[in-house]
């Protein structure tokens, strides 16, 4: 597929790189952008030479929200349709089956800050700026507040969500939204590293990891263990487990399958 406001690369060592590439516009989600966006996530994951997936923004900063210039003109249903395309590629992030990895520079705000903590795992320079606020032109970041919920819990989430405030890098990886703060030029080496790291391992392990962390946040302690029990069974089963398992005892680097 190609595409106009989102750039797709894919390199040799396993992993895609998706790049928000409205870089006048703060990149902004436009509906076209957040269509692209969700389109190109499932293309990368669909891909099987492909175990990452590193998410970027262009120019000065990672994004800045949506592009409220789309929302006049419309009624109560087509806002509902605008708003869920404008959300989906924030519940697409954690139902693909690879890792998504945020690369955060500059602001990353409002849904910028919900495609961050929708993310499996974030990087942000020490120029980022991180705040869900739409609620200080009128409006509310009710979208992105789920994941930044999730990761941050409900006292500092409603914070954010009613102050409107920004937050600086240290700050979000202080409360939980972000993994790593690093300088602004060791940023792309800081997240392609991780990348390679996450791209060397077992892609079944991987994968299966991904899928069964989110399927048991929603169960109780003694469920979670069921699944988890579950899932690691049928994780040994693998080729990709067999051959890793036999690879160390036998002092030996492992060679993938993906199966």
């Amino acid at each position: 597929m190609a595409y106009d406001t989102v750039l797709v690369e894919k390199s040799d060592d396993h992993v895609g790189t998706i790049t928000l590439n409205r870089p006048e516009h703060l990149n902004t989600f436009s509906s076209v952008m957040a269509f692209e966006l969700d389109q190109a996530l499932l293309e990368l994951d669909n891909d099987p030479d492909l175990r990452v997936i590193l998410i970027k923004g262009a120019g000065r900063g990672f994004s800045a929200g949506i592009d409220v210039n789309e929302m006049f003109g419309k009624t109560t249903m087509e806002h509902r349709e605008w708003v869920h395309n404008m959300e989906k590629p924030l519940i697409t992030v954690t139902e693909l089956k690879k890792p998504v990895i945020a690369q955060v520079h500059g602001p990353a705000v409002a849904n910028g800050s919900g495609l961050v903590a929708a993310s499996d795992l974030a990087i942000a320079s020490e120029d980022a700026r991180f705040g869900l606020t739409a609620i200080k032109v009128g409006l509310s970041c009710l979208g992105p507040v789920i994941p930044v919920a999730r990761l941050i819990g409900h006292r500092r989430a409603l914070d954010m969500l009613l102050s409107g405030d920004l937050i600086g890098a240290e700050e979000a990886l202080k409360i939980g939204l972000i993994n790593k703060v690093v300088p602004r030029t060791e940023l792309e080496n800081e997240c392609r590293k991780l990348a390679q790291k996450l791209a060397s391992k077992s892609p079944v392990a991987i994968q299966l990891s991904k899928r069964a962390f989110y399927s048991v946040s929603e169960l109780d302690y003694r469920q979670a263990f069921e699944y988890m029990n579950e899932a690691f069974a049928r994780l040994c089963s693998t080729e990709d487990a067999q051959n890793g398992v036999k690879a160390f005892l036998e002092k030996r680097e492992p060679s993938w399958k993906g199966r």
